[in-house]
């Protein structure tokens, strides 16, 4: 990084060096830039710790150096020299240590970002002096205790952030006086308990995330997190451990929600119908849990979801109908609200892609690992924005609608362990985004698809089906039988049509010799034209 830059112009007021590939350690010269207020060097490649010299450039209003590898501790007595710092982000380094208790002192603070380091400790209680706090991001550290040492009741706090730690303890009710907060992330840590009835206090609240702790009483927690009316995304998966899923209809005041994942908990009962009043929901995760019964025909009333995840439950019944009819994934989605800045979900992955952002993750139906029956859909063919699909390990029978090769943005198809059989659609071939492709572990017979994907496919894709034949599954296809399955549906439609004249000849002339021979009355029925859909 260029040192002499102060010499040059020491009254320059803003330095930006952020996304270069600067290296080594950080020179100490920019203390010389006396008139200084502003130094970012984000994303870069700098180590070595921050030099002691840096803090003497008290005009200091940001110091930003996140995305870098700077090692060592934030010191004591060279913080609470930065007295006029506004910003201090050193975010995504491997820092170490606690957070002095001279933060306290950084009286014009309201930005304070330590996430993804290596520091420990209990935070200290002088936090609470930093009255003008706005955002404090510490999570992915070893942080530990209890927040109630912390008077947040104090602080302006828009976005609190302290996933990924070890705290303990309950919510502090501090952090309810926070009338101002928008987003508040508490997700894999130790915390316990219960919502405090003061949480309806946060009506500010866009953003709650609370997955991997130990909270209990679910039913009591929506009650409670209802009086929360600008909530649009709520994670509150793997807590409540073995309770049921509430079924009480009282439970409406998510008309903004977007975005609800209880996976993982896990919950009892049946899908409640109070989801059905979730109108502006766009995701739903109900995975993991034992979770019985049918999937709801209200299914398709919530108009804008396009992220359903049922998977790995006790589900049963005929795949409905009216799953078919998702307006979201027959049609594109809009674009989504949300903002991007308190907005944090489970990262989603794909082959090729990876999905942080509401509007960027993939339109996706999973009812893998359950108990359904029965054969799927061939209306699957309508659902034609999906990206993925997965209808793995269950109990579903009958063919492979060819209907899904009408889904030409899938990225995804997995139906593997069930008890499908005839061919595979040879038109799948023309799924060209198709990624990954599972049928193993079925009654499927033929030819394998060849051609685009299909010739990338591992031999795994398709182990179990004794009857597969082709390059793919290294077994030979014989002529006869490849001529044969290839054609197979329209033989079947052939013979169809063929029996539907033969058939319906012989009625005519049975109707014509009774009207000859007898001469009786005209018997007026009307004939029913049966359509012979391909399947």
């Amino acid at each position: 990084m260029p040192s002499s830059v102060c010499n040059y112009a020491p009254s320059i007021a803003m330095l930006d060096l952020c996304l270069n590939e600067f290296s080594g350690t950080l020179s100490p010269e920019f203390a010389n830039c006396s008139m200084l207020k502003v130094l970012k060097a984000g994303h870069n490649n700098h180590t070595g710790v921050l030099p002691h010299e840096l803090f003497n450039a008290t005009s200091l209003e940001q110091l930003s150096f996140p995305n870098n590898d700077l090692r060592g501790i934030l010191d004591a007595s060279n913080l609470v020299r930065l007295n006029n710092l506004i910003i201090l982000d050193l975010g995504s380094n491997g820092l170490r240590g606690n957070i002095p208790d001279s933060i306290g002192q950084l009286s014009r603070l309201e930005e304070l970002h330590l996430d993804n380091n290596l520091m420990s400790g209990e935070l200290p209680s002088a936090l609470g002096n930093c009255t003008g706090l706005r955002y404090i991001t510490i999570r992915n550290n070893s942080f530990k205790g209890d927040l109630s040492r912390v008077n947040f009741s104090r602080l302006d706090l828009r976005t609190a952030d302290f996933s990924m730690n070890n705290f303990t303890g309950t919510v502090p009710e501090s952090i309810y006086a926070c009338s101002n907060l928008i987003a508040l992330r508490l997700a894999f840590n130790k915390f316990h308990g219960q919502f405090s009835p003061s949480i309806a206090n946060l009506r500010s609240l866009s953003f709650l995330s609370i997955p991997n702790n130990s909270f209990t009483n679910i039913t009591d927690a929506l009650q409670k997190l209802k009086s929360c009316s600008n909530l649009t995304s709520l994670l509150i998966g793997t807590n409540f451990n073995g309770e049921t899923i509430p079924q009480d209809e009282a439970i409406d005041g998510f008309g903004n929600l977007q975005v609800l994942t209880i996976d993982a908990c896990p919950l009892v009962g049946k899908i409640p119908l109070w989801l059905s009043k979730l109108t502006k929901l766009e995701m739903l995760d109900l995975s993991n849990n034992q979770l019985t019964g049918p999937i709801p025909s209200w299914i398709n009333k919530l108009s804008l979801l396009f992220y359903l995840d049922i998977s790995n439950n006790s589900l049963a019944g005929d795949i409905p109908i009216a799953m078919m009819n998702m307006a979201p994934i027959q049609y594109q989605k809009n674009a989504v609200l949300l903002d991007p800045k308190f907005l944090e979900l489970p990262v989603y992955w794909t082959p090729t892609r990876q999905y942080r952002m509401l509007n960027a993750f993939p339109i996706l139906l999973n009812i893998g690992h359950n108990r359904f029956t029965g054969s799927i859909p061939p209306e699957i063919g309508q659902l034609k924005m999906l990206d993925v699909l997965n209808f793995s390990s269950n109990n579903l029978s009958g063919e492979i609608p060819w209907q899904i090769s009408n889904l030409t943005s899938l990225q995804v198809l997995v139906l593997s362990n069930n008890q499908l059989t005839g061919e595979i659609p040879q038109t799948l071939s023309e799924l060209h985004f198709l990624s990954i492709f599972n049928v193993s572990n079925n009654e499927l017979e033929g030819p394998v698809p060849t051609g685009w994907q299909f010739d990338t496919f591992a031999n795994s894709s398709y182990s179990g089906n004794s009857k597969l034949c082709g390059p793919m599954v290294s077994v030979r296809c014989d002529s006869t039988v490849t001529h044969t399955t290839s054609t197979s549906r329209e033989h079947r439609s052939h013979l169809a049509v063929i029996f539907g004249f033969v058939f319906g000849g012989l009625a005519a002339l049975a109707l014509l010799a009774c009207f000859l021979i007898a001469k009786l009355v005209y018997d007026d029925h009307t004939e029913n034209i049966v359509l012979l859909r391909r399947r």
